[in-house]
């Protein structure tokens, strides 16, 4: 008879704070319905020991919105595609204002993302004038989301100040081909590896539920694990119109709950942050699961092209359930 995957874990993850392996992930996405809640409490128990009980919260903001070259099919930013976004370029000010607004919720990071292959000369000179605007004017962790990087590009984002760089691998290795062709998993990873080498924080996560199976799921948990980010960002699929996943169904309640109870076993030390998609997934109840089954970060207010929860609900869901929001003083 083999090993309990509960047990193994309580020993491996919980007492020795070793990441499962893929076929140890596997079996924790294969879980019955009646074992989930076992799960849940042992990943919340794996959290609580390895990361603590503070949670952190980030808003995030697209400088550039729509006309994205890539094909990305889950994306209603590619420029590819029949979408109803369309290309919009945020200015300082603007950039300014939507900094101070996340500060007011407690939050330690801010995200300017844009919606580009990589970015150009221009977009680099306009996101180092954001950050000095930004910096002058509120006290918060300032972070990156700008696609594919040059190693200079890199050094120079690291030079202005930015904390953290956001690039997901979006997906297991062996799907990636599925969902993007204008360009590879390899080059999301030298992005990853040149940020990380860099002395930024890493932040790299992936989307759930854009057709892989469930080893593909286990199997980018631990390609995340070897890349070793600082934040894992869990998005779930919230099918874009005009997009070829506008037709997914979404992923069920309780296949997002074991994924990220299974993620968190995989990534004991890790930020795993609650990111798009989990109010239609989840909403409010199953979003409280996922708090007490192993996330510890959230992004409040609104994602890049579709809306979320209030920040206040959010903020009162963490005070209902006695998790302490991460002081600022703590992170850097």
């Amino acid at each position: 008879m083999t090993d309990d995957i509960l047990d193994v874990a309580r020993q491996q993850v919980l007492a020795e704070g070793r990441g499962l392996d893929e076929a140890q992930v596997l079996s924790c996405l294969l879980l019955p319905d009646e074992r989930l809640g076992e799960l849940l409490a042992l990943a919340h128990e794996v959290r609580m020991r390895w990361c603590g009980p503070e949670v952190e919260v980030e808003g995030i903001i697209s400088v550039k919105t729509g006309g994205c070259p890539e094909d990305c099919h889950f994306c209603s930013q590619s420029g590819r595609f029949e979408s109803p976004v369309r290309s919009v370029w945020l200015n300082i000010s603007e950039l300014v204002e939507a900094a101070k607004s996340t500060a007011e919720t407690g939050a330690t990071e801010f995200c300017i993302v844009a919606a580009v292959r990589g970015p150009d000369e221009q977009l680099m000179a306009q996101v180092g004038d954001a950050i000095v605007a930004i910096k002058e004017a509120v006290d918060i962790n300032i972070a990156c989301s700008l696609g594919i990087l040059e190693p200079a590009q890199v050094d120079s984002l690291a030079a202005m100040g930015v904390h953290r760089y956001n690039h997901n691998l979006e997906t297991a290795r062996s799907f990636f081909g599925q969902v993007v062709t204008t360009h590879s998993w390899e080059e999301r990873l030298a992005t990853c590896q040149l940020v990380r080498s860099a002395g930024m924080e890493l932040c790299c996560g992936g989307i759930i539920g854009m057709g892989e199976s469930l080893p593909q799921r286990a199997e980018l948990a631990v390609q995340l694990a070897a890349l070793g980010p600082h934040e894992v960002p869990l998005n779930f699929l919230n099918p874009r119109p005009g997009t070829p996943l506008a037709d997914r169904p979404m992923l069920s309640g309780t296949d997002a709950l074991r994924t990220i109870a299974a993620f968190r076993l995989a990534l004991p030390g890790t930020v795993l942050r609650y990111a798009g998609g989990r109010e239609l997934t989840l909403g409010d109840l199953g979003t409280e699961a996922g708090m007490l089954g192993g996330i510890n970060a959230i992004i409040v207010g609104n994602y890049l092209t579709t809306l979320g929860r209030a920040a206040q609900d959010d903020l009162d869901m963490l005070a209902k359930l006695r998790m302490p929001v991460k002081a600022l003083s703590e992170t850097l």
